[in-house]
C-alpha cells in the first residue's frame, strides 16, 4: 500500500468525524498538550483482533523462551544491569503502561536534548555491542509479547512512545493523538515502510505519523497478516532500518 496525499486527508477527516460524538475535535496548540485529547477517541479495531493476538503471541512467547537463556547472557557479559529494561509508554486512548524490552543500552545513561525527548539515535554510543546486535535483528522487542499477553499491546499497531516523547510529538502534531485509537503494536506500518528508530525530524515523524493513521482507519486481518510477513521477511534479509 503506498501513501498518497489525497488518502491521507481522508483518513484524517474519517478518524476526527468518527472521533466527534457530538463533541468537536479538540484544538491542540505548540507545547499546550493536554492528556484530555483522548477522551472521545473512538476505538478501531477488527473483530476478532484480540484473538489472533492470544493465538500468534502464544507461539511467539514460546520462540522467546527458547533464546532467552542466550540472550540473558549475552547481556549480563556485555554490560553490567538488568536483563530487562521496563519503559512507562503512551497505549490506546492514552493510558499508560509498562514496556518491556532487552535492555541494549548502559544503565543511568539519560542525556538532555535541549527541552526534546531523550531519543536512541543511529550510532548511539550508549548501546553496548551485544544490544546493537539484539535492536538490528529486533530481538530486543521480543519481550513484548508480554505485553501482548496482558492486552496492553498488540502484535500489529502503531509503535508505543515513552511517554514524553508521546507528549512532544503531540504538542507538535493536532492529528497524532488519532495513532492511540487502537491498541500499540510491536510492529506497524510505518515500521514496514522503513520509518522507526528514534528521532527529532518533523517531517520524518510526519510521514511515519501517516502512514500510522492509515493503519488505525484500515486496519484488518489481512493487513496485520501482511505486516507480519514483510516484518519477518525483513529480518531474515538483515534490513530492519533498525538503530
Amino acid at each position: 500500500m503506498d501513501l498518497s496525499i489525497n488518502e491521507v486527508q481522508t483518513v484524517r477527516e474519517k478518524l476526527q468525524q468518527e472521533s466527534k460524538n457530538d463533541y468537536p475535535a479538540p484544538a491542540i496548540r505548540k507545547n499546550q498538550y493536554q492528556p484530555s485529547v483522548y477522551k472521545h477517541l473512538k476505538v478501531k479495531q477488527y473483530k476478532g483482533k484480540r484473538a489472533f493476538d492470544l493465538m500468534i503471541g502464544s507461539f511467539a512467547l514460546i520462540f522467546c523462551l527458547i533464546f532467552f537463556p542466550f540472550i540473558a547472557i549475552g547481556i549480563k557479559i556485555s554490560s553490567k544491569g538488568p536483563v530487562f529494561f521496563r519503559q512507562l509508554r503512551t497505549g490506546q486512548n492514552g493510558i499508560t503502561f509498562t514496556c518491556y524490552k532487552f535492555r541494549t543500552m548502559r544503565e543511568n545513561t539519560r542525556r538532555l536534548a535541549n527541552g526534546k525527548p531523550d531519543i536512541t539515535v543511529e550510532g548511539d554510543s550508549r548501546i553496548f555491542a551485544f544490544g546493537r546486535l539484539l535492536r538490528f535483528l529486533n530481538l530486543d522487542e521480543l519481550p513484548q509479547i508480554i505485553n501482548v499477553l496482558k492486552g496492553d499491546m498488540s502484535l500489529v499497531g502503531p509503535r508505543p512512545y515513552p511517554v514524553d516523547e508521546c507528549a512532544y510529538w503531540n504538542s507538535t502534531f493536532d492529528d497524532f493523538f488519532y495513532r492511540y485509537a487502537v491498541k500499540p503494536g510491536i510492529t506497524g506500518f510505518s515500521q514496514v515502510k522503513g520509518f522507526r528508530g528514534g528521532t527529532h525530524n518533523a517531517s520524518h515523524m510526519r510521514k511515519r505519523t501517516d502512514y500510522d493513521l492509515i493503519y488505525v482507519q484500515k486496519n484488518t486481518l489481512l493487513m496485520d497478516l501482511n505486516i507480519i510477513l514483510r516484518t519477518v521477511t525483513k529480518m531474515i534479509n538483515m534490513d530492519t532500518n533498525a538503530h
